[in-house]
Protein backbone atom coordinates (compact mmCIF):
# COMPACT_ATOMS: atom_id res chain seq x y z
CA UNK A 1 0.00 0.00 0.00
CA UNK A 2 2.50 2.37 0.78
CA UNK A 3 4.47 1.14 -2.84
CA UNK A 4 8.09 0.27 -1.07
CA UNK A 5 9.98 -2.48 -2.16
CA UNK A 6 10.81 -5.40 -0.50
CA UNK A 7 14.38 -4.99 -1.36
CA UNK A 8 14.76 -1.28 -0.05
CA UNK A 9 12.83 -2.47 3.62
CA UNK A 10 15.28 -5.52 3.85
CA UNK A 11 18.01 -2.72 3.10
CA UNK A 12 17.20 -0.80 5.80
CA UNK A 13 16.24 -3.49 8.15
CA UNK A 14 20.12 -4.48 7.73
CA UNK A 15 22.31 -6.99 6.40
CA UNK A 16 20.91 -10.27 7.57
CA UNK A 17 17.74 -9.39 5.61
CA UNK A 18 16.97 -9.86 1.81
CA UNK A 19 13.86 -9.77 -0.30
CA UNK A 20 13.12 -13.58 0.09
CA UNK A 21 13.03 -12.77 3.54
CA UNK A 22 10.76 -10.13 3.66
CA UNK A 23 8.25 -11.99 1.13
CA UNK A 24 8.13 -14.43 3.83
CA UNK A 25 7.87 -11.87 7.07
CA UNK A 26 4.67 -10.59 4.88
CA UNK A 27 3.23 -14.27 5.05
CA UNK A 28 3.27 -14.41 8.79
CA UNK A 29 0.55 -13.97 10.86
CA UNK A 30 2.66 -12.86 14.01
CA UNK A 31 5.90 -11.19 14.05
CA UNK A 32 8.04 -10.45 16.87
CA UNK A 33 7.52 -7.09 18.96
CA UNK A 34 11.13 -6.20 18.49
CA UNK A 35 10.98 -6.73 14.93
CA UNK A 36 7.69 -5.31 14.06
CA UNK A 37 8.76 -2.06 16.26
CA UNK A 38 12.22 -2.06 14.05
CA UNK A 39 9.75 -2.30 10.92
CA UNK A 40 7.09 0.68 12.56
CA UNK A 41 10.26 3.01 13.08
CA UNK A 42 11.51 2.31 9.33
CA UNK A 43 8.09 3.08 7.29
CA UNK A 44 6.92 5.55 10.04
CA UNK A 45 3.81 4.16 10.75
CA UNK A 46 2.60 3.47 14.30
CA UNK A 47 2.83 -0.41 15.95
CA UNK A 48 -0.71 -0.33 16.57
CA UNK A 49 -1.58 0.01 12.45
CA UNK A 50 -0.01 -3.00 11.86
CA UNK A 51 -1.78 -5.21 15.29
CA UNK A 52 -5.03 -3.49 14.54
CA UNK A 53 -4.80 -3.44 10.47
CA UNK A 54 -7.95 -4.83 8.30
CA UNK A 55 -7.48 -4.47 4.78
CA UNK A 56 -11.03 -4.36 3.76
CA UNK A 57 -11.07 -1.05 6.22
CA UNK A 58 -7.86 0.13 4.91
CA UNK A 59 -8.83 0.11 1.23
CA UNK A 60 -12.12 1.75 2.26
CA UNK A 61 -10.45 4.64 3.85
CA UNK A 62 -8.47 5.12 1.07
CA UNK A 63 -10.71 4.69 -1.91
CA UNK A 64 -13.19 7.35 0.19
CA UNK A 65 -10.25 9.81 1.46
CA UNK A 66 -8.26 9.76 -1.91
CA UNK A 67 -10.79 10.19 -4.93
CA UNK A 68 -10.51 12.49 -7.72
CA UNK A 69 -12.89 14.58 -5.46
CA UNK A 70 -11.85 14.24 -2.16
CA UNK A 71 -10.91 18.35 -0.91
CA UNK A 72 -14.52 18.68 -2.15
CA UNK A 73 -16.52 16.37 -1.28
CA UNK A 74 -14.62 16.39 2.83
CA UNK A 75 -14.85 20.38 3.39
CA UNK A 76 -14.15 19.65 7.21
CA UNK A 77 -10.70 17.97 6.51
CA UNK A 78 -7.48 19.30 7.72
CA UNK A 79 -5.17 19.47 5.17
CA UNK A 80 -1.24 18.93 5.98
CA UNK A 81 0.58 20.09 2.77
CA UNK A 82 4.43 19.54 3.28
CA UNK A 83 6.81 22.58 2.51
CA UNK A 84 9.33 22.63 0.27
CA UNK A 85 12.53 22.03 2.93
CA UNK A 86 10.54 18.68 3.80
CA UNK A 87 9.92 17.81 0.06
CA UNK A 88 13.30 18.48 -0.21
CA UNK A 89 14.74 16.65 2.49
CA UNK A 90 12.47 13.55 1.83
CA UNK A 91 13.71 13.44 -2.06
CA UNK A 92 17.06 13.44 -0.79
CA UNK A 93 16.26 10.21 1.53
CA UNK A 94 14.84 9.09 -1.83
CA UNK A 95 18.14 9.60 -3.40
CA UNK A 96 20.71 8.62 -0.34
CA UNK A 97 18.46 5.16 -0.91
CA UNK A 98 18.95 4.64 -4.58
CA UNK A 99 22.43 5.50 -4.32
CA UNK A 100 23.14 3.16 -1.58
CA UNK A 101 21.42 0.27 -3.79
CA UNK A 102 23.36 1.18 -6.56
CA UNK A 103 26.38 0.64 -4.59
CA UNK A 104 24.58 -2.49 -2.94
CA UNK A 105 24.17 -3.94 -6.90
CA UNK A 106 27.88 -2.42 -7.75
CA UNK A 107 29.13 -4.57 -4.86
CA UNK A 108 27.55 -7.69 -5.62
CA UNK A 109 28.29 -7.52 -9.30
CA UNK A 110 31.94 -7.47 -8.01
CA UNK A 111 31.66 -10.74 -5.98
CA UNK A 112 29.76 -12.44 -8.77
CA UNK A 113 32.58 -11.57 -10.98
CA UNK A 114 35.13 -12.74 -8.47
CA UNK A 115 33.32 -16.71 -8.37
CA UNK A 116 32.99 -16.43 -11.77
CA UNK A 117 36.79 -15.86 -12.20
CA UNK A 118 37.54 -18.71 -9.78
Amino acid sequence: MLGIKQEALAFDLGNDWNQKKISILEQKDVIEDNLLKQISNILNIPVEAFQNFDEEQAINIISNTFGDNACVANPNSTFNFNSVEELKKLHEEKIALFERMLKEKDEMMARIEKLINK
